[in-house]
């Protein structure tokens, strides 16, 4: 992002950071800086006196070319001498927190000289991208996952579910943090405040928006499938996140490119038949609203999962089907869209990369975003994209994915399968 900006700045900026034709050469002397500016063409000539980490700024100046070491506060920053002239100097704040909080910038020559100029390093306030398990119960650890988690020994790291705070923290590192879930927490948001400030999660800690599926109504969520596989619905062995839950499981899978086809227990299918009490998903109230307010780009699938240790998942992949009144109803029941490679869905492949994979023994949250549902059966990109005619009906179904994998007898549980908005 960075060095695209910076070229855009330099072809736009020419008379402001002048081409060097020459060989480069560090100067003699002393630099002299006059002021800072950003780099986006967009903002012309606005001056600053700081800039967050990582952003790219401009340096005007004299003798600018003596600088051999720029330093902001006491973060040592990557100096490329294509982009060094006399007058002009563009870098790269450096992207680690500061130890010692000058607000300067220390200029060094080859002759160890230091010119110094105020400028704030602007340390953003926490993101707070994701939980390990939206549903993880009160007394448990679990895990918030994000960028700028600083424990500043004047103003500790905080987290509050609500307005309940966080009173055991176990660990903190900068982009996650482990802690002990409070008692007494309902369905809320999670903030967390560091001194640089505090950001509240667009996740909800025991989300119930748009629940689609829960498996035993707790949600308003549907309660089984409904097609020629309605799936195994169980809540113990292992214990349920949150009662009931769709279990897969029960025969070993080929790790052969197609892997084992077993609907019975690796699949549910839910076709509607809205004369029968099976609506069509996208009529539901709360999916309707969404649908209705948000792109498909902005919205993505969450759910809970469960792989034991003692049965890891080594192949296949889970196919997530959002299927039309055009592919299947309940009276047009068929499983030919399977393979049908005009119709894109999600695959979540966890065990990819590692060739194996289980939660640990605990429930996790899982998400995808609609935007990444444009893949075949098979792996491919899809030749269609998702619409929101598609929302009818949804099937899921371990089968395939176009990855070889391993022989294995997985065990995997899913529960509060739900549509929520990215942000």
């Amino acid at each position: 992002m960075a060095f695209a900006a910076l070229l855009v700045f330099m072809g736009v900026t020419a008379t402001s950071c002048e081409d060097e034709p020459h060989k480069y050469e560090i100067a003699d002397g002393v630099p002299t800086i006059k002021y800072v500016k950003v780099t986006s063409p967009e903002s012309g000539d606005s001056l600053i006196t700081g800039a967050y980490m990582d952003n790219l700024i401009c340096i005007v100046g004299d003798n600018l070319r003596s600088t051999v070491e720029l330093w902001f506060n006491d973060q040592k920053a990557v100096l490329n001498t294509s982009y060094m002239t006399d007058n002009t100097i563009l870098v790269a704040v450096p992207g680690n927190i500061p130890g010692e909080v000058s607000n300067m910038m220390y200029f060094v020559t080859a002759s160890n000289d230091t010119i110094t100029y105020p400028f704030e390093v602007i340390v953003p306030a926490p993101s707070v991208n994701s939980m390990s398990c939206e549903y993880a119960p009160a007394g448990s650890e679990a895990t918030i996952y994000g960028n700028y988690f600083i424990d500043d020994p004047n103003v500790p790291l905080s987290i509050a579910f609500g307005n309940v705070d966080v009173t055991e923290i176990t660990d903190i590192q900068m982009s996650q943090v482990s802690f002990i879930v409070p008692q007494g927490v309902e369905e809320c948001n999670v903030s967390v405040t560091s001194i640089y400030g505090t950001t509240v999660s667009s996740f909800h800690y025991l989300d119930t928006r748009n629940i689609l599926f829960d498996w035993d109504g707790s949600h308003g969520g549907i309660t089984s499938g409904h097609g020629w596989r309605n799936g195994v619905v169980q809540s113990t062995n292992p214990e349920g996140i949150d009662g009931s839950y769709i279990y897969f499981g029960g025969v070993s899978m080929s790790g052969a490119v197609g892997g084992t086809w077993a609907e019975d227990n690796f699949s549910f299918n839910y076709w509607p038949e809205p004369e029968n009490g099976y609506p069509e998903l996208s009529s539901m109230p709360e999916f309707a609203e969404m649908l209705d307010r948000y792109e498909l780009s902005e919205l993505q699938i969450k759910f809970e999962a469960y792989v034991p240790t003692s049965n890891p998942w080594q192949s296949s992949a889970l196919q997530m089907i959002f299927s039309g009144n055009d592919i299947v109803t309940y009276a047009t029941g068929n499983n030919g869209y399977f393979s049908n490679t005009d119709l894109p869905r999600g695959l979540w492949i966890p065990w990819q990369l590692t060739g194996s994979y289980d939660t640990g023994d605990q429930w996790v949250t899982v998400s995808m975003n609609l935007s990444e549902f444009n893949r075949t059966h098979e792996g491919q990109a899809c030749g269609s994209a998702l619409s929101k005619d598609d929302f009818t009906g949804l099937t899921f179904f371990v089968w395939n994915g176009g990855v070889e994998g391993t022989d294995c007898n997985p065990v995997i549980c899913i529960d509060n399968i739900r549509i929520v908005p990215i942000n």
